[in-house]
Formats: C-alpha cells, structure tokens, sequence
C-alpha cells in the first residue's frame, strides 16, 4: 500500500489556491504562489485556470499539455515593470529571459507588456522578430555564438552581449562591413556565489561565462579602439532561483566600480544589466522574496553604490525569466497504470515524462501536483509520479500527496513554465505535447502538438537501405 501522508485529512488540492485569490486581498506576488494566479475550484470539484475546466482542456487538446495563464504572466511583466518606476529614480528596464520559454506567443506578451526580449541562440533571436520585437529591444547573450548568430543579430540591430575575446574580435572584423556601430554590452564575472543549484549557479569566478574582473583593462582598452563596437552597458549574472537579496547588494558595489572604470577608457558605458535570478515557488517550504522586494533591493543598491562613488545613475536594467513565467504555467497528464510495491513504494504513471520535463532527472527538482478533477478530497497516500519513458530515472515527483484516483484522472503538475518547453525533447521518439494560452473562459493554442509525421521530417533514408524491406 501506498503510505499515507501526515494530517492528510486536512490537504487537498485546494490548499494551493492562492490564499490572496480565496480571500480577495491585494494582488500577490506570482513567484509566491504555486498554482496560477487565475486558479479556482468549480462546481464541479474541477481545477480552473484561466477560467478554463483542465479536464474540458485536456478532452479538446489532449495530453500532455501546457497551459500557460496570461494574466499571470501579464501580472509577473507589470509588477517588475511597475517595481523599476517605484524604485529606480533612473532610467530602468525589464528584459525577459525568453530560455525560460522562447515561443512567439510568450514572446509578443512580454514585448506588449513593455519588456525587452534576452535571447540565448540564433533561434531565440528568429523566433522573437517573427514576434514582432524590434532590434532595438533585443539583446542576444551566449558563451559560443557563430558567425551566422552573430550575423543575424548584426543585421537585427540588437544588442550584442559579449562574452569573450574570441566573439570581440570577430566583431572587430564585421564592423568594416557596417553603416553603423555594433551595439555591446560586457559580460562580466562578479565573483558572487549563491545558494543554489551548482549548475545554475553562474557567477562564481569558475564559470564558462563572461570576462575574468582581471581582463577589465584589456577588455575596455581593447574596445576603445574599436570606433565601430558601441559598448553601451555591462551585463551580470549571478545565477538562478535565488531566494537571498544580499548577493544582489553585492553586485550592486562591483557593477558600479566598473562602470567607474568603463569611464576611465571613454567608454559610453550608460546600462547596468544586473541579470535576474529570482526564484520561484516549486514546494511549499519554498520562501522566495516578491518581485517588488528583490526590485526595490536592487534599485535601492546601485543608487547607494552611485552616491558613495559621487557618480550619475545609470540605465538599470534587469533580465527575469523564470520569475516571470514559471508559476504562470501547468502541466496536464492522464493518470494510467499503477504499480503497488507492499511496504515500499507505489507507482503512478502518467503519459508524459522526462520529453515534457527534464528537470527532475537532470537537476533534481522537486514539484508539487493536484488531481485536476478531484480538488477537494482528501489526500490519502503518497505516491511516485512516474513517466512512461524507457528510464528507470524518469520521476516527475518521487512522493506525491494524492487522494484515491483511477486511470484517466487529471493529474497537474504545478510550476512548469520555466526550462519546461524549453527543454522538451522527443526521447522515445514522443511528440511534443501542445500549449494553450488561457484567459477569460477561451483557451488558444500557442504550440501545435507535434505528430509522428513531424517526428520523420528530418529523416533521410538512403538509397539502397530500404531494399528488401515489407511493404
């Protein structure tokens, strides 16, 4: 028998509904809450996101399936947005992290919000001017970009963050070709470590990103000779689903004196890009700072650093990504087997996996999930959600608390708006599942779900090799 969880007659699926939502207080923070902010229980005992019934959604696009809420999302982009005017008495802008999800929906939301777009490929970058940002609101990071990214992005005109010297000089050679200066920023590595996962954690001093503090004078001096490279700003980071605002006051000190020392070489150095980082809500224990917190912490910071040094503000600008989409996204699967090992274990699968989140597997994330139509009994063990993948390690969540289900039940895993879609693959040769945008009752697909047909396209098969096969 599957263990039964502690004081189960008091959890259900309900407790994850935003207690701001069931009270009708003011508006929370969503990398504070688990659920969408839009989560309601019908009538029918049925979860609702977006004002739509997951079990009606899952019987129109099938399942798996990603169903993003837009007010959330909207929600995420306006409190940063608001946050920055609130507390910056300079210039300041959000960029959304599009390798959280990098899709042309997601991407038109956040530029209609007001935000800037920070793309990791060549792919991020098509991908978000199909979405109608312009150049000027993109900026284009990597550690190993190839000529032809840097080419699109050249032609673009987006901003270049630079991130070595191998990427400087071949910018140095494609200004010849240019009517115009090449828009940089520089990556720097502040040296700050956090409390987080050790493969997300990428401002440490070893890290394959950005420029050692001790190039600094080589790399400004370097660019100052380069008439055609524009360095308008530097950029850092460091690291993902951090909950402690101190290390954020600590970059705050190292960006300013580089800034400081930009200005020494003549740089036009005039943004201050501090990253993002913010982390969300994945289980309860988790505590992360509000979006207004973490703002009002950095914007109150560099304006400390600016007047200890006597310096003018600069630009701020910030780059969130998980923060912002994250808990603004579920996803749905239809329960299927059950393996009951006594004394030990039970198991529940479901009909997605590792394809449709590589998260547990490769970082040992932990989730939290409902049972979509049946919210408000009472969980009565604890199980292990498995996916249908030729994996032993294929785990969604190892101790789930969930009522009594049956196959076919909706089971919802909370949180997967981040590095979910983004890391989907066709493991197993499975499709990748659909996505829906919720709002107002009507949901609207955003990514189509993929076929078998779609699994081939790329195939070749070579002349000779299907010889003698059946037909």
């Amino acid at each position: 028998m599957a263990k039964t969880p502690a004081s189960a007659s008091a959890m259900s699926g309900r407790q994850y509904i935003s207690e701001a939502t069931r009270k009708g207080t003011e508006e929370p923070s969503p990398n504070q809450e688990m659920l969408p902010l839009t989560a309601r229980v019908n009538s029918r005992d049925c979860l609702e996101i977006g004002g739509c019934d997951v079990q009606e959604l899952v019987k129109q696009f099938g399942s798996p399936l990603y169903i993003l809420d837009e007010e959330t999302l909207r929600t995420a982009c306006r409190q940063y947005r608001e946050a920055l005017k609130r507390y910056y008495p300079g210039k300041a802008s959000a960029i959304y992290a599009s390798k959280a999800w990098n899709c042309l929906a997601v991407c038109a939301i956040a530029a209609s919000e007001g935000l800037g777009i920070d793309v990791a490929s060549g792919g991020e970058l098509y991908t978000a001017i199909k979405a109608g940002v312009r150049g000027e609101n993109l900026y284009f990071h990597g550690n190993n970009k190839s000529r032809a990214e840097l080419d699109l992005a050249v032609e673009t005109g987006c901003t270049i963050m630079v991130d070595n010297w191998l990427e400087l000089e071949t910018l140095a050679e494609m200004v010849a070709s240019c009517d115009s200066p090449i828009k940089i920023m520089v990556r720097l590595t502040p040296g700050i470590e956090c409390h987080t996962h050790e493969y997300i954690r990428t401002g440490h001093l070893d890290s394959k990103f950005g420029f050692d503090p001790n190039q600094l004078d080589r790399v400004f001096a370097s660019i100052s000779k380069q008439s055609g490279l524009e360095c308008i700003g530097l950029h850092a980071h460091i690291g993902s689903q951090i909950f402690e605002l101190q290390p954020h006051e600590d970059l705050a000190e190292v960006m300013v004196d580089w800034l400081v020392k930009a200005d020494s070489y003549g740089l036009p150095t005039r943004i201050l890009d501090v990253g993002g980082g913010l982390g969300i809500r994945y289980v309860e224990t988790d505590d992360p700072p509000s979006i207004d917190a973490w703002v009002k912490t950095v914007s109150e910071a560099i304006v400390r650093a600016c007047k200890e040094r006597e310096w003018p503000l600069p630009e701020l600008m910030c780059e969130p990504g998980r923060s912002l989409i994250g808990t603004a996204c579920c996803t749905a699967y239809r329960i299927g087997g059950r393996k009951e090992i006594p004394d030990m274990r039970t198991y529940l699968a479901v009909d997605g996996g590792m394809s449709d989140n590589a998260r547990p597997i490769t970082y040992g994330s932990v989730y939290r999930a409902v049972v979509a139509n049946r919210m408000s009994e009472d969980c009565t063990e604890t199980v292990t959600i498995a996916g249908k993948h030729c994996e032993s390690g294929d785990i969604l969540i190892k101790e789930a608390p969930v009522p009594a289900t049956q196959p076919g039940d909706i089971l919802v895993t909370m949180g997967t708006g981040a590095y979910n879609y983004s890391m989907a693959s066709n493991y197993n040769r499975l499709t990748r599942p659909a996505a829906v945008l919720v709002s107002d009752g009507v949901a609207k697909t955003i990514l189509e779900r993929e076929t078998y047909e779609d699994l081939i396209r790329g195939d070749r098969l070579p002349e000779g090799l299907g010889s003698g096969l059946s037909n």
